[in-house]
């Protein structure tokens, strides 16, 4: 991700922070001929690292291995997390903040809730990175239309993990008329992509190329919106009013960003029989992955 960052024009400069090798990272990455600056801090360095950011990424902790659930990440990431919340609400609490580290279900809530006991909560400044749920259906969806991906566009609402992840097929050409047998296994395979990486990597991790793609391309997209570019729209997990009656505080759906982050969140709009389904067994897993962060801060 930090490559691909490097690559793109919008970036001024990138802060690249480890617990080990950032430094060596940093300063392989600085030769790329583009004119951004880069710098790496050693894990005791958080505050140099973080000081003056306008955006940060985190996509810290560790991988998944086969068998595991993003859920069974939780005991470790979860204090990562943590951790990271309390050095940016003391060095940058103005950031956007945009989070990998999954469980996102549940690391966002993490977040929100470290800032508003350091009173420098802004809801609108807080985005789960679910970009690759919507990489991957479109290039899933493109594979069975042969079509290029680039020109599919697929929504994908609710979470970033298995039966909380919903893709909106009907609401793209390409997709609303895939039924079937076949349906059901695209659907199965957005939302259990990343099993096939963490099965294909044999226990040496899971999706971390695709997903340095997915941030990179989130990143590049809220900072065109910070920019000032108007109509700027992605797909991502942020506080939300839209199922808050039913008790979930957080959802991804279609949010047009700005300078000052979340600008709008859009609805999820008409959606199919079998789409409905799929929202109503995302909100119950949903509900109990954001209330498990939460908790885990306050106890």
């Amino acid at each position: 991700m930090s490559l691909l960052l490097k690559q793109d024009p919008l970036v001024t400069g990138l802060s690249l922070y480890d617990i080990r090798g950032a430094p060596g990272v940093a300063a392989d990455i600085s030769h790329v001929n583009t004119h951004s600056d880069v710098k790496g801090y050693e894990a005791a360095d958080a505050a140099s690292a973080l000081k003056g950011a306008e955006l940060v990424i985190i996509p810290a902790g560790v991988p998944r291995k086969p068998g595991m659930t993003r859920d069974d990440l939780f005991n470790t990431n979860a204090s990562i997390v943590r951790d990271l919340a309390v050095a940016c609400a003391e060095h940058c609490p103005k950031a956007m903040i945009c989070i990998i580290s999954n469980p996102v279900n549940s690391t966002v809530p993490i977040w929100a809730e470290v800032y508003k006991q350091k009173g420098v909560f802004d809801e609108k400044r807080l985005f789960g990175v679910t970009t690759l749920d919507v990489v991957r259906a479109s290039r899933f969806l493109g594979e069975i239309k042969n079509t290029d991906p680039k020109d599919v566009k697929v929504t994908v609402v609710g979470g970033h993990s298995g039966v909380t992840i919903v893709p909106l097929l009907s609401q793209t050409a390409l997709g609303k008329d895939v039924k079937g047998q076949q349906y059901k296994d695209l659907v199965k395979r957005i939302q259990f992509g990343g099993d096939e990486v963490v099965q294909a990597k044999a226990g040496t991790g899971s999706a971390t190329l695709s997903m340095g793609y997915a941030g990179a391309r989130f990143a590049n997209s809220l900072i065109r919106a910070m920019n000032g570019e108007s109509g700027v729209v992605e797909p991502t997990f942020v506080k939300s009013p839209l199922y808050k009656d039913q008790g979930v505080e957080y959802f991804a759906s279609n949010v047009e960003l700005g300078p000052e982050g979340v600008k709008k969140i859009h609805p999820v709009g008409s959606v199919s029989a079998e789409e409905e389904e799929l929202i109503k067994a995302c909100l119950p897993e949903l509900k109990k992955n954001i209330e498990k962060g939460q908790a885990f801060v306050k106890a």
